[in-house]
């Protein structure tokens, strides 16, 4: 039998250490899945959407630190990798996406299917280009994996259905097909001491640490206790960063706490580790700001800079310590340290159930499955509500894994990327935190989960609306419109799938429902009916907010909704 291209491409994947491929089949993919099926070594997933093969394979990526492979067929088939794969490069993990194309003599001829992939996939890769000869491979195939691994991104290869059949040349693939690097980059000597002098002079100085600070954690609290410095983190940085911590103040941002908004609102000096927080509204006016990344075309694009500088953030603060001083006291941070510990206490007020009180306080179902989940649970969570709960009340100990849509922010992501994890690492337990409304918009692969025998346990937040586009809703004074779901019960869907299905309306069964999905071998689906009136305050109440919510407050009257007023209040303030 003749060895072809696809073969070639396989024989690459596999000296990738690549072990599965995402996707859905096509014709225009039948070399490709023929050349899978042959090798015994790589596993189709075979998902119900291709967007959800992107996700899932962003997430594998993510747990393995490997490069993960998704495949769509001609035309409509990977225009659905689209999304995810966007969400993939913004999250800066190694995909390489097979997207088949239409046969190579048709191109151009508006032929059925027909699109233009190689420009579709241009703004959400670092690496496109589209096959047509085989003395392009293999080395097309290694140049897109060595780019996504090496930029840290999503590589796409246009692959045309009859040009996978073609017999390949005698190009041997190379036995070692990635070249992955760790380079040490730290700020010159220099620059360290300017970046010493800025914090030396300091009087309340506020580290806010992102997830470039991965692997830092014990050279940050050495930073931490020489500056006497609060430290407030970004969303992407809770995982590495807010365990065994005595200088965390909290998260900032409009899902953060207001000890970790003032704590950078306040200070004399911000230091910016490993962060490209993106809102601009929540850095200081008058501070000295000084910015450590590793991408250098991150410096100074949030917010004005007094200062930037190159370099691996654990690099960089092991070089900078010995050049700072020991003059600094501690009441700024004792000051921040305090209060986080009075909104901790009462973030943690609300996070309680009364039997027969329904229904379920979000905040109760987040605080429980934390508590209840295992050492090393990897947590995804969809965009929205599921993710301001899971910032504020998901415990993070060094182990354990937060996986999320943070910096696209899209809906439905949390099913998919826990079906990627699950994959990646089948001994650890992973529980999605899905709203309603983006579970329902990718619900088909609960099929995944049961035909590929994952031991997902997906919690759905059911409080029937996507409430956080309502909560903005209200502040901005405008009325709720099109955010209402008629949801069907989930545990019955999920039961008429072939899955565990478990439904909770009083917080007096909660604990014992979620002990039960978590403890059951196969995948569940634990539908929890939690509070649509539930208000999330964001760190610092603006003006415009207060008048906005006001303004819906009237209308609601207005309108006929004084309901909704009252439930509300019953919701917040007659806890």
């Amino acid at each position: 039998m003749k060895r072809t291209i696809a073969d070639s491409l396989v024989e690459a994947l596999l000296n990738a250490g690549v072990k599965r491929v995402y996707g859905i089949i096509g014709d225009s993919l039948n070399a490709v899945i023929d050349s899978i099926r042959r090798s015994e070594k790589i596993e189709w997933i075979h998902v119900r959407h291709e967007e959800v093969a992107a996700f899932a394979a962003g997430a594998d990526a993510d747990m393995t630190g490997s490069i993960a492979v998704c495949a769509g067929s001609s035309g409509p088939g990977n225009m659905h990798l689209i999304n995810g794969l966007y969400d993939c490069h913004r999250n800066r993990v190694p995909v390489l996406a097979i997207a088949a194309h239409i046969p190579s003599y048709e191109i151009g001829t508006n032929f059925f299917q027909e699109t233009r992939p190689d420009h579709l996939f241009k703004d959400c890769s670092y690496y496109c280009e589209v096959v047509t000869s085989a003395h392009q491979m293999p080395r097309s195939v290694l140049v897109a994996m060595q780019n996504a691994v090496s930029r840290k991104g999503v590589s796409v290869l246009v692959l045309p259905g009859d040009v996978a059949g073609y017999e390949a040349d005698d190009t041997p693939v190379p036995e070692h097909v990635l070249h992955v690097t760790q380079p040490v980059i730290h700020p010159s000597e220099t620059e360290l001491k300017k970046l010493a002098d800025y914090l030396n002079s300091g009087e309340r100085i506020t580290l806010l640490c992102g997830a470039g600070c991965a692997g830092a954690h014990t050279q940050l609290m050495k930073l931490c206790e020489k500056l006497q410095s609060p430290m407030v983190i970004a969303l992407r940085g809770k995982e590495h960063l807010e365990y065994d911590n005595p200088y965390y103040v909290g998260l900032t941002g409009l899902i953060g706490y207001s000890s970790g908004y003032h704590a950078v609102k306040d200070c004399d000096v911000l230091l910016m580790l490993g962060t490209d927080f993106p809102y601009r509204q929540f850095y200081p006016k008058e501070a000295t700001i000084l910015q450590v990344d590793i991408e250098p075309g991150h410096l100074g694009r949030r917010t004005d800079l007094t200062y930037g500088l190159c370099g691996d953030v654990k690099a960089t603060i092991e070089a900078l310590l010995p050049y700072l001083t020991e003059s600094h006291d501690g009441s700024h941070l004792n000051k921040f340290t305090d209060h986080y510990r009075k909104i901790r206490d009462d973030l943690d007020e609300l996070a309680t159930g009364k039997p027969g009180r329904e229904p379920i306080h979000p905040q109760y179902l987040t605080k429980a499955v934390s508590d209840l989940a295992s050492e090393n649970a990897v947590f995804t969570c969809d965009v929205g509500t599921p993710t301001l709960w899971a910032a504020r009340y998901l415990q993070m100990n060094g182990q354990r894994r937060l996986l999320g849509s943070f910096n696209h922010g899209t809906m439905a992501n949390a099913l998919p990327q826990a079906i990627g994890a699950q994959l990646a690492q089948p001994g650890r337990q992973v529980i999605s935190l899905s709203g309603d409304g983006g579970l329902a918009m990718l619900m088909g692969d609960l099929l995944t989960l049961r035909q590929h025998k994952l031991p997902v346990k997906v919690v759905v937040f059911n409080n029937g609306a996507l409430s956080f586009v309502e909560l903005e809703m209200k502040a901005q004074g405008f009325l709720e419109t099109g955010t209402s779901l008629d949801n069907p019960n989930f545990a019955d869907v999920a039961k008429a799938v072939g899955m565990e299905g478990i439904r909770v309306e009083d917080p007096a069964e909660l604990e014992e429902a979620i002990q039960r999905a978590l403890q059951h071998d196969g995948p569940v689906l634990l539908d929890v009916v939690v509070n649509r009136q539930e208000l999330a305050f964001p760190p610092k109440i603006t003006f415009e907010q207060a008048h906005g919510f006001s303004l819906w407050m009237m209308k609601a009257v207005l309108n006929g909704h004084g309901n909704e007023l009252i439930d509300l209040a019953k919701t917040n303030f007659f806890r």
